[in-house]
């Protein structure tokens, strides 16, 4: 059985025009859907609102007895015044300015001669450290020697001294304290030994050799530039137990 077709009447011959416009519209439709906006509605009831006249008190008027006002002050009685004239007569105060001005003139009083003025020498108290002194300090058994004999007699002398008086404190020994202590003096300008420091590991021990120190004899003082002057000096003394 042959199909019969009329060849004037093609279905698909505007399809896909049919297709592009369908799809346009279903776009222009999609995107109306996603423009679309919505709001809340309030819900606003609305009431009567019914104001009820209020009846106003009359309030009543109460009289006050008030006092009378005081009584104006009496009237200002004018005397006649007199005017006396002042009889007494009052000396005025000068002041005087105690100011000099080039018209006074300067008398010259007391006038002293140079001769008259007398200078009198201070004696600066010096200490010099014992290694630069000019002339160091004489120990008694040191005289008529050089300036290095002298300086040497005097530390051997120190040295003698510091053994023949040594004496090892017992309460160091029962302690077992020993050390060095490092002794600073001064030899004064009359030659006595003075303001004696010590720095060593006990009390104890410094206070024996501040007293080794403190004995010396007086000696002859040391000399700066002709004159006498303070010598400081410092010595070791050591302090030691034996079979330790």
């Amino acid at each position: 059985m042959e199909a019969k077709k009329n060849p004037q009447l093609e279905i698909g011959r505007n399809s896909s025009t049919y297709f592009a416009i369908g799809l346009n519209l279903m776009l222009f439709f999609s995107w109306q859907a996603l423009e679309y906006r919505t709001y809340e509605k309030s819900e606003t009831e609305i009431e009567v609102v019914q104001i009820e006249a209020e009846e106003e008190e009359d309030i009543p008027i109460i009289q006050m007895n008030t006092p009378p006002p005081p009584p104006p002050p009496p009237a200002v009685v004018q005397t006649n015044i007199e005017i006396v004239d002042d009889v007494e007569e009052i000396e005025e105060t000068i002041i005087e300015s105690t100011e000099i001005s080039q018209e006074d003139a300067v008398v010259e009083r007391n006038i002293v001669d140079v001769g008259d003025v007398h200078v009198e020498d201070y004696v600066e108290d010096v200490q010099v450290a014992f290694a630069v002194i000019e002339q160091v300090p004489v120990f008694p058994g040191c005289e008529g020697k050089s300036k290095a004999e002298t300086k040497a007699c005097f530390e051997k002398k120190i040295q003698e001294h510091v053994i023949k008086n040594f004496n090892y404190p017992q309460t160091a020994l029962d302690m077992g304290i020993q050390g060095r202590v490092s002794v600073v003096f001064i030899i004064d300008n009359n030659g006595i030994t003075t303001n004696v420091r010590s720095r060593g590991p006990d009390r104890i021990l410094e206070t024996e050799a501040e007293r080794i120190i403190g004995s010396l004899p007086k000696m002859k003082p040391g000399m700066q530039r002709g004159r006498p002057v303070k010598v400081s000096y410092a010595v070791p003394i050591y302090f030691k137990l034996a079979g330790i």
